[in-house]
């Protein structure tokens, strides 16, 4: 009897351990559920903080792209000023060296003007001199066709507005001259093909 009442004892105390054991675990767990809790809160805490950080990151980044793109209008707007003036400053450099390049060429035929001036007075072959200014002439036409420049056949062709300009009509000296231009009074000329003077004339009727 005594030691059924013993055992009983041992098997109470037994459950009461394993019952003490289980509510240590529950205790244990509902602790660990509250700071899980507690952590999950946290972690919302600092993902919202992040989440303002960030947003303040994306404005100012909004803010140096504007300053940046502004930076980049402004050098722009200065490198195409500096490019126009430069620019300019070239083709008036352009200018001034193509007519410089056209005055040094004709100066020979000036110079040759200049000595048949001077020989004219003591000169006593007139024929002399006519070959004289003839070659002066050729010298000078020959200078104009380097450069492109070149005399509109006019005389006894065929009247044309693009080319001609008429000064007057006169009675066709034949049949053929009629509608014709009959006499030119002032030579038109073609630079590079295009024309730089128009041709005055006489037409035929």
């Amino acid at each position: 009897m005594a030691k059924k009442t013993k055992e009983q004892a041992e098997e109470k105390n037994t459950k009461t351990q394993q019952n003490n054991k289980q509510e240590d675990k529950a205790k244990e767990t509902k602790k660990k559920s509250k700071a899980t809790v507690k952590e999950e809160k946290e972690e919302v805490k600092v993902e919202k903080k992040a989440g303002k950080k960030v947003e303040k990151k994306v404005e100012k980044t909004d803010a140096e792209k504007f300053a940046e793109m502004n930076d980049k209008y402004l050098r722009l707007a200065a490198e195409y000023d500096n490019y126009r003036k430069r620019t300019l400053k070239e083709k008036m450099d352009l200018s001034k060296s193509a007519g410089a390049d056209i005055l040094v060429n004709i100066l020979p035929v000036m110079d040759d003007f200049e000595r048949g001036l001077d020989s004219i007075d003591q000169a006593k072959d007139i024929e002399a001199v006519k070959e004289g200014v003839q070659l002066i002439y050729n010298k000078f036409k020959e200078f104009l066709k380097q450069r492109g420049v070149k005399e509109i056949e006019a005389k006894e062709k065929d009247f044309d507005t693009d080319m001609h300009e008429a000064i007057t009509k006169i009675p066709a000296p034949t049949e053929k001259l009629k509608g014709k231009v009959v006499d030119v009074v002032e030579k038109g000329y073609y630079l590079n093909e295009k024309i730089i003077r128009f041709s005055k004339v006489v037409i035929g009727e």
